[in-house]
């Protein structure tokens, strides 16, 4: 334990880490302040205050760098360091850290949980359930998952991992990013309109920059279409909020999963007429 060390937490995280953090260093804890005291707090203790544990919810700005001139480094319990003054830690030799990779795996599972949830309607589901509307009549028929055209912005390790558990079930996938990879078979488009046209669920997996920023606005919700899916693990302003309101207002639900079925059965009442093989017979 080092005392001596000042640790300034910016936000609540993860309580194990508050508490690791507080064995081994003097640890503030900037949220329990208002914001009107902040300033003062942190010309009192300039002098203890030698890192910075930001998060994606509440990094370090240059106003903040300023008034910490024995700011040594800034470690971000996050992948995405966008609410961190990159340049001024750079002007300052303060070194920046984030926690990638650890999360891959889990936020790609999450990403595919997301597309499901939705398609499947999962969540619309469970509030039908619990709000017993089944005596109001059948809920409305979803959408499936299998097989539909997968668009991933940015095929970063995330990104890519996305692409892998896609395929699991039978997706193509496609992907626009920066530059081509050279580590898979993927299609690549050289543009996100191009790619949004080309697939039904649109994946946002990069990191926030000036170039990504609002990356998803209204040229690109067209092209996605109305029965398209809109999937963003990445940060909230990569997507155009108000052009994604007025996109889901006017949108509509997908029911190829109930036109598939309904085909078959003509198909089978027509096999059945003209004397032929019945498709799917039961008995």
């Amino acid at each position: 334990m080092n005392q001596q060390i000042g640790v300034l937490m910016t936000y609540p995280m993860f309580t194990n880490l508050e508490k690791e953090l507080e064995n081994r260093y003097k640890l503030f804890r900037q949220w329990e302040l208002q914001e009107h005291e902040q300033q003062d707090f942190l010309k009192q203790n300039a002098d203890t205050i030698k890192a910075v544990v930001a998060c994606a919810e509440v990094g370090i700005n240059k106003r903040m760098i300023n008034l910490l001139p024995r700011l040594e480094i800034v470690s971000t319990f996050s992948v995405g360091y966008d609410k961190i003054d990159l340049d001024k830690c750079k002007e300052k030799g303060i070194k920046v850290t984030n926690t990638p990779d650890v999360v891959t795996e889990d936020v790609a599972d999450l990403a595919i949980a997301l597309a499901l949830s939705t398609l499947r309607k999962i969540c619309v589901a469970d509030g039908f359930v619990r709000k017993g509307s089944w005596n109001l009549g059948d809920f409305p028929i979803s959408a499936k998952f299998s097989g539909k055209s997968v668009g991933i912005v940015g095929l970063g390790k995330i990104g890519l991992a996305i692409a892998k558990r896609a395929e699991a079930f039978n997706c193509p996938v496609s992907y626009y990013s920066r530059s081509r990879k050279l580590n898979n078979n993927y299609k690549y488009y050289t543009n996100i309109i191009d790619l949004a046209t080309n697939c039904q669920i649109l994946f946002v997996a990069c990191a926030l920059t000036e170039e990504t920023r609002y990356i998803i606005n209204r040229e690109v919700l067209n092209a996605l279409g109305r029965e398209g899916i809109l999937i963003n693990i990445g940060r909230g302003l990569h997507v155009e909020e108000s052009e994604l309101v007025s996109a889901l207002l006017e949108g509509t639900s997908t029911m190829e999963t109930c036109t598939e079925m309904a085909n078959l059965v003509i198909k089978n009442l027509e096999a059945h007429f003209k004397n032929e093989p019945l498709l799917t017979p039961v008995l």
